[in-house]
């Protein structure tokens, strides 16, 4: 089973879900995985502290113009709908960070004058963590491919296992990476207007993906019910809640995970995992 965890925006508490539903299952004897899905910013370890034992690079290919062969012609920058290649005054250019791999200029080539070259993205560590498995994607500094990155990321899966994907935060392409094809989506929010206004974004998201979402509330009982409301009328399930507790924000801040730190929110999460598991 794979379970995505989002959320409309950053801040509203995603990781602090993901790590201890992950812990909570993987100590009760279930087979887990926590993959870290925010590879611009991961952050999972820092609450996890795995022992990482592998690390390997990611690679994407990048077209690569031989100008001997070359003559010019501009059929490749007519073909590639993501300008990723150009011909200026016979002389081809490519920008790799707006190259998707579709290798359509290879194939399109008549001079068979491009070659594709392997372009390092980031990198996958692995290791474990108090019996589970732990995964991380890391974008390298300046790299744009971040879809590219977290579809290779998901090939980590192991299909005997409950997989949990901390996702990105916001309702853009390297969410939509995330969340396509997973079993359930778990969306963390707060009961304040920019909690609601993100959270109707991405719930129309996973709709739109036509996968089952259930909402988990945190910091509860801060601002109002318009959140409650929302849910209630668009048939969307409050699966937890989360109360607004300052020894939440405190284990946060220290690095610790909620279930070592306030150890009776253990129930909680037995709560959601037995929902979840029904």
């Amino acid at each position: 089973m794979t379970i995505a965890v989002a959320s409309g925006k950053g801040g509203t508490g995603k990781t602090t879900v993901a790590t201890s539903l992950a812990a909570f299952l993987a100590r009760r004897g279930r087979r887990t995985q926590y993959v870290d899905c925010d590879v611009e910013e991961p952050n999972g370890h820092i609450f996890l502290k795995p022992d990482i034992a592998d690390s390997r690079p990611v690679t994407v290919p990048v077209p690569r113009v031989d100008t001997d062969k070359c003559d010019g012609c501009g059929r490749c920058g007519r073909f590639c709908r993501f300008n990723a290649i150009v011909a200026v005054n016979r002389t081809v250019i490519t920008f790799e960070q707006l190259c998707h791999s579709c290798g359509g200029c290879v194939r399109i080539c008549p001079q068979g004058a491009i070659r594709e070259s392997p372009l390092e993205i980031g990198r996958i560590e692995s290791g474990t963590a108090d019996g589970l498995q732990f995964i991380q994607g890391r974008l390298n500094i300046g790299s744009v491919r971040t879809p590219s990155l977290i579809r290779t990321l998901r090939q980590s899966l192991d299909a005997a296992s409950v997989a949990i994907l901390d996702a990105p935060p916001g309702t853009s392409c390297p969410v939509v990476a995330c969340v396509r094809g997973v079993d359930y989506v778990l969306l963390v929010t707060e009961p304040t207007p920019f909690g609601l206004h993100d959270l109707k974004l991405a719930a129309a998201m996973v709709q739109q993906l036509r996968r089952p979402l259930a909402v988990i509330v945190n910091r509860s009982g801060l601002g109002d019910q318009r959140t409650h409301a929302w849910c209630r009328e668009h048939g969307v399930e409050i699966l937890a809640e989360i109360p607004d507790d300052r020894r939440i924000a405190e284990a946060y801040s220290r690095g610790r995970m909620l279930i070592d730190a306030v150890p009776e929110y253990e129930a909680l999460f037995a709560q959601i995992a037995e929902r979840l598991f029904a």
